[in-house]
């Protein structure tokens, strides 16, 4: 059974930074692609951005790119979400997601991750 827990949700100004982890177990993490996804409430689910399981590719979401980044660290098992230069409309619950699958197979809406965290909720005051 493979588990993903996230942290480090909270609350900050707008122009503000926060890091989210997303710490995987069960499985081994370094064989697993990764994504982030977003959603606030009376909004759609929201690509955030993916990364390939060693880290060697990555894209984002047009509303994030630039400001976050997303990086691994395989023998900690964990994946992290770095934001920058928050907006008020970065509000939402944040999950990761995780599967072993092509990466070709994994799609920005969420389509082909079997494994999804609870999530964690990141507020952003103006």
């Amino acid at each position: 059974q493979v588990r993903l827990e996230e942290s480090g949700g909270g609350w900050v100004q707008a122009g503000g930074s926060l890091r989210l982890s997303c710490t995987v177990s069960g499985r081994t993490f370094g064989t697993y692609h990764m994504g982030w996804f977003r959603q606030a409430p009376g909004k759609e689910h929201e690509f955030v951005g993916a990364i390939s399981w060693n880290g060697g590719t990555t894209y984002y979401g047009d509303s994030v790119k630039g400001r976050f980044t997303i990086s691994r660290d395989n023998a900690k098992d964990t994946g992290f979400l770095q934001m920058h230069s928050l907006k008020p409309d970065d509000t939402a619950v944040y999950r990761c997601a995780a599967d072993p699958r092509p990466w070709s197979e994994l799609k920005n809406t969420g389509e082909g991750y079997t494994y999804w965290g609870q999530g964690t909720q990141v507020t952003v005051s103006s």
